[in-house]
């Protein structure tokens, strides 16, 4: 089945930054403040295209993973930080066409993310960005961000929310940081589009959620109860948070075709992509096993023609 994978992760090239903390082993793996980051695929793009090869599919939409997202820097540093690992990953897809990277900005500082969509706004090569969900990010209906949405939505930007490391102490053990943590961050996030009216406002801004988009698909509905009984503190929202989560992209990456499903009834058909997480053990190796229950077209769907328009690649994406 030919199609794009919306959701794959590479290392960047680290080896020209010259930054405090920052190194390369002579394996090319990257320690940041000591740290080696893996899995060791990360570093070897011939193998995302030979995991393409595998799943049938023709391209993969690249992303920098969570460790190099580094939320804690200060504005300075990662202004320099962004710039280093966009540079990096850049140079590491150079001359691979089936492997399209997305620009990460740093959202916990509203004013680098902003430079830095500006230093890389007119570069083709780009196809959209990605920044972080929860985590260190704080609320992405600040005021502070909105410059941000103007600029992207003006643009008609694809932008994939992907979670960073949850700040609860409470998950750390048993892997919840993952488990549990990741799915609530992308939640969190959404939820501060939908009621602090983001998405309304904005309607030209491609989000895609990874993970099936987490939480969401299970929470929508309590969220629309809340609204439609006037909750403390819910404000009066058109759309509506059911009809506002329609206008995302979420993957299929919910490892069970039944959650699938809910997500294709709370988002729509339409807005059901592809997406592995390669190269680490929470992705799937065949992405589109999960949709194609659905049946055939409806798998040709998701993985050509809806990841199309989510790019702005369709009759329908720009």
């Amino acid at each position: 089945m030919s199609g794009i994978d919306m959701h794959a992760h590479l290392a960047p090239d680290l080896r020209p930054a010259d930054l405090p903390g920052v190194a390369v082993d002579t394996d090319g793996t990257a320690l940041l403040g000591g740290r080696r980051i893996g899995p060791a695929d990360l570093y070897h793009p011939d193998r995302l295209e030979a995991h393409l090869d595998r799943a049938g599919l023709d391209e993969a939409i690249v992303s920098v993973p969570p460790p190099f997202y580094r939320q804690r820097l200060g504005a300075p540093e990662a202004a320099a930080w962004a710039r280093a690992v966009n540079d990096g990953l850049l140079a590491v897809v150079a001359d691979r066409p089936r492997l399209t990277p997305l620009a990460y900005l740093p959202f916990e500082h509203s004013e680098v993310a902003l430079a830095e969509y500006d230093r890389i706004a007119a570069d083709a090569r780009w196809a959209g960005v990605v920044g972080a969900a929860g985590g260190e990010t704080g609320p992405l209906d600040a005021a502070a961000l909105r410059p941000l949405w103007q600029r992207l939505d003006a643009d008609r930007r694809t932008l994939q929310l992907h979670p960073a490391h949850s700040p609860d102490a409470r998950l750390e053990p048993f892997y919840l940081a993952n488990l549990l943590g990741n799915p609530v961050e992308t939640a969190v996030a959404v939820a501060q589009l939908v009621f602090g009216g983001v998405l309304g406002a904005y309607p030209g801004i491609r989000f895609v959620l990874v993970h099936c988009g987490g939480v969401v698909p299970a929470v929508v509905g309590r969220w629309e109860r809340g609204h439609t009984t006037t909750r403390p503190g819910v404000p009066v929202l058109s759309p509506t948070p059911a009809e506002a989560v329609r206008a995302l992209y979420v993957d299929n990456l919910a490892h069970d075709p039944a959650v699938v499903d809910l997500a294709v009834s709370v988002f729509g058909p339409e807005r059901l992509v592809l997406g592995s997480d390669w190269p680490f053990p929470m992705g799937d190796e065949n992405p589109a096993a999960s949709v194609t229950h659905r049946g055939g077209d409806y798998a040709r769907q998701v993985a050509v023609d809806n990841a199309a328009r989510a790019l702005g690649r369709g009759p329908d994406g720009r």
